[in-house]
């Protein structure tokens, strides 16, 4: 995952929690989404793997890692 805050001029790596070595895993556009506080971000994988951060990216953890494809993710605030 990457981050910008500066409208694209740099990029920060985040690492913190995802899977660094055999992941397979695909991200669709639709498949990530923040809430209203910028705060709290959800995504999920095409190999059915959903991840969340409650600190604008700096950490991820995995909410599951059985479910099927995941194409879309969607706030609920």
């Amino acid at each position: 995952m990457s981050r910008t805050r500066d409208g694209g001029k740099t990029w920060d790596v985040l690492r913190n929690g995802l899977p660094q070595r055999h992941a397979y895993d695909l991200t669709f556009r639709h498949a990530l989404d923040i809430d209203d506080s910028g705060d709290r971000l959800a995504f999920g994988s095409t190999t059915g793997s959903p991840w969340i951060t409650e600190d604008q990216g700096d950490s991820w953890q995995s909410i599951s890692s059985h479910f099927p494809p995941i194409d879309c993710v969607r706030s609920m605030a």
